[in-house]
């Protein structure tokens, strides 16, 4: 089957890579692998998508269906968890409300498909981004456009998690600051070639990770680079996400290359590797904090996930493997050992991260799932999909 995903590195890649802070690191490979569960068999999804034509059995409690195409993305407001957005292939994002359906407003004028769409952090505004780098602002209270601009082939859209600031990775090296809605800009050139994920860590500092493997640390104040990570340091393919701890001392990457780096801030050193077995042939990881940057488990944990539908859950004071499933992409409940995630088979499931078994699952969809968000706390899933349907899951755990 071919699936219709945005060309840029950040929207092709259907995982996420998940860091869990405040943990001492070693600098060692690591080597024992204690659990291993493949994709197969479990509960009465696929692995290989649903077959076209097929009427899945659904479990959500709301289907929207404005979109005429793939929906690529979807986000829920950060303050009140009552709206979504979600951006789609047929150049369009729709603002909507989760309880019934209903469309607020339609962010149009876009020239190519919407694969980012973001709340500010205070739900007062919304950023859509689409392929070919036009982005636009709206003000959620009278769905008015308040800004826009327009920059190379876009490759990853963020707001500040405190403030009315945005930024963007493009096509070609740049990444992009604006206060919203005065349009005052800053820019931080990379190397020549796609800045293709990025993670605010500190108040002032920046991690961007780029396409020729490198991963450059920012003073966004100053303006200036803190660290670069290049040559053995480096990854060998393109970095597909940049994670980091709550305090920011540590960071995450994740590449093409199959190897997740952890790197400390303060000296901008390699102090670990997590690498998967030699078959896993390609990894395509991001941030759980994309969505959430604020929302971390507390466990001593990291999940990374792999383009192949590999979950893999690893000790990481120990620097071990714990466990491997078979998920296409995937986020953690807050303070809790629960992990979501979706599938190409288009099914939403719940793990237990210290076990390794799947602890319930939710279906509805009759084509992939290419984005979905959780909610505060951890009741509601809103799921995009290449079934050009968004749906909304109400999830119950027997320990609620």
């Amino acid at each position: 089957m071919k699936l219709q995903y945005p060309a840029t590195p950040q929207r092709t890649c259907a995982v996420h890579l998940v860091y869990v802070p405040k943990l001492r690191c070693h600098s060692k490979l690591l080597g024992k692998e204690i659990w291993r569960h493949g994709g197969r068999g479990v509960g009465h999804g696929r692995d290989e998508g649903v077959e076209e034509g097929a009427e899945p059995h659904d479990d959500s409690e709301l289907t929207y269906s404005k979109h005429s195409a793939s929906v690529f993305c979807v986000s829920l407001d950060p303050k009140e968890n009552n709206l979504a957005v979600t951006g789609g292939e047929d150049d369009k994002a729709c603002v909507w409300r989760i309880s019934d359906g209903e469309t607020l407003f339609e962010c149009t004028g876009h020239k190519d498909s919407v694969t980012c769409a973001t709340f500010s952090h205070d739900s007062t505004m919304v950023a859509t981004g689409d392929m070919s780098g036009l982005i636009k602002v709206w003000k959620v209270e009278d769905a008015q456009e308040i800004w826009s601009f327009e920059v190379a082939d876009l490759e990853w859209l963020e707001w500040h998690p405190c403030s009315h600031v945005l930024l963007c990775g493009t096509a070609d090296g740049n990444t992009w600051m604006w206060k919203i809605p005065s349009g005052e800009c800053k820019t931080f050139q990379g190397p020549n070639c796609p800045a293709t994920c990025g993670q605010l860590f500190a108040r002032r500092k920046r991690s961007f990770g780029y396409e020729d493997g490198s991963v450059r640390i920012w003073d966004l104040k100053q303006g200036n680079t803190l660290h670069v990570l290049k040559g053995a340091d480096a990854h060998t393919g393109p970095l597909t996400c940049v994670s980091s701890n709550a305090d920011g001392s540590l960071i995450l990457s994740g590449s093409v290359d199959c190897d997740t780096k952890i790197v400390n801030t303060t000296t901008g050193k390699v102090v670990g590797v997590f690498r998967t077995e030699s078959n896993v042939s390609k990894a395509s990881k991001r941030e759980e904090g994309k969505r959430r940057p604020t929302r971390w488990s507390r466990l001593p944990l990291a999940a990374v996930g792999y383009l192949d539908g590999t979950l893999a859950i690893y000790d990481v004071s120990t620097q071990t493997l714990r466990h491997r499933s078979g998920i296409v992409q995937l986020l953690w409940e807050d303070n809790s050992p629960v992990v979501y995630t979706c599938s190409l088979d288009g099914a939403v499931r719940l793990w237990d991260s210290r076990s390794g078994k799947m602890i319930s699952e939710y279906c509805g969809h009759s084509a992939e799932i290419l984005d979905f968000a959780l909610n505060k706390d951890a009741s509601i899933v809103v799921t995009a999909s290449g079934d050009h349907k968004a749906k909304v899951f109400c999830v119950q755990r027997p320990d609620r």
